[in-house]
């Protein structure tokens, strides 16, 4: 291969190192987490994407303002609606975050956001990265934690998923060599390892978590991989009342299936990509991802969201109104916990278990043959 086809690959390879070691280093350099106990007043911003995420992102709102009536009263708790996270106005600016619409997101303290379109080869829209990715680096939102409980089958797990580095953290810009040769990267840091891990072993003491457990392929991706299990476990030495194991990536994805092996997980410590795809698997179980919040922390912002897609195609075929909010909601439950309203955050999150899954009076299914979003809102709040 001639060198005129390597030496712009290296060059470009020679601009992303140089990008990810200052990233390394601001990493040093950040503060504490915020206290929202010690905020004169906590902003809120709603942003609904696109798809159904407008219709399902309102019904959370409603009810987080109907939990939070004294605060929103009283000044302590404000909402920001905040616009133009739809991919017609990603498209037309060409980024992920329009920047007006990154401003209004940085004057908020958390962010309830709706699923944004992600386009794919083939689509009608320019290659633009993902909403999620961008918003992840630009709020720096290292922690990707997803809970996953089903009592009846003993499962009781949270995931610490790291959501700015390893193989997302640079997806879209990876070189075309050639015709024939495509390469992309992995990123793995101390700093940014370190934050994930023990943000995890913290939850897990504090909440009596007895075990866990690191994802890696570290036996085949040894570099990257290798290093982020070796300073888990480094950071795991620091609480010797807490079990830790590590698995491979593969065998854990088939040991969740297991139905007693998979009773022994408590809290995952995953990179990037592994987390992604496992804890999809693992609200399954729980009845899919329509059912699975998310929450996104970092030290100075937080982001809570559905973990499903934008299903344009409910939209085209006009059941945008029929979209379970469910997601939403249980992202709304993390919302309220991580800004002190523990007591709120458990009530939601119990209605929520009666509605779905005991008394089950009202069942959204997508379509006409089931509730609207608005009507199931209504049914959990005369649960609240």
């Amino acid at each position: 291969m001639e060198n005129t086809t390597i030496k712009p690959a290296l060059e470009k390879f020679e601009a992303l190192l140089t990008e990810q070691q200052a990233r390394a280093e601001q990493i040093k350099q950040d503060g504490d987490f915020v206290d929202f106990s010690a905020l004169p007043q906590i902003i809120i911003g709603v942003c609904g994407g696109d798809g159904i995420g407008p219709e399902i992102t309102k019904e959370a709102a409603r009810v987080l303002a109907f939990l939070l009536k004294n605060e929103v009263e009283n000044g302590k708790v404000v909402f920001n609606e905040i616009a133009g996270l739809t991919i017609e106005n990603r498209a037309a600016a060409g980024k992920a975050i329009p920047g007006g619409v990154l401003a209004e997101l940085k004057k908020c303290h958390v962010i309830l956001k709706g699923p944004t379109t992600t386009p794919r080869i083939g689509d009608p829209w320019p290659n633009v990265e993902s909403a999620n990715v961008r918003m992840r680096k630009e709020l720096d939102l290292f922690a990707n934690v997803r809970p996953v409980k089903v009592p009846k089958q003993g499962i009781d797990w949270t995931f610490f998923r790291e959501n700015t580095e390893g193989a997302y953290t640079l997806g879209s810009r990876g070189i075309h060599i050639t015709d024939d040769l495509a390469v992309d990267f992995t990123v793995t840091t101390t700093g940014g390892t370190e934050r994930i891990a023990r943000l995890a072993y913290e939850f897990a003491r504090k909440n009596g978590k007895e075990r866990v457990s690191i994802i890696t392929k570290a036996n085949v991706i040894k570099a990257t991989d290798g290093k982020f299990l070796n300073i888990c476990k480094k950071i795991g030495e620091e609480y010797p009342e807490i079990i830790t194991d590590d698995w491979y990536i593969d065998i854990c994805t088939a040991k969740l299936i297991d139905e007693k092996r998979r009773r022994d997980f408590r809290v995952f410590i995953l990179p990037n990509l592994y987390g992604d795809i496992i804890t999809d698997e693992a609200a399954e179980f729980q009845g899919g991802v329509g059912t699975a919040g998310s929450a996104n922390i970092g030290k100075k912002y937080a982001m809570f969201e559905a973990i499903h897609g934008s299903a344009p195609r409910m939209v085209a075929e006009g059941r945008a109104r029929y979209a379970d909010p469910c997601s939403m909601l249980r992202a709304a439950a993390m919302l309220l916990s991580h800004i002190g309203y523990q007591g709120e955050s458990d009530r939601l999150t119990r209605a929520l278990d009666f509605c779905m899954f005991e008394e089950k009076a009202v069942v959204v299914t997508g379509r006409e043959t089931g509730a609207t979003a608005r009507e199931f809102g209504d049914y959990l709040m005369k649960n609240l």
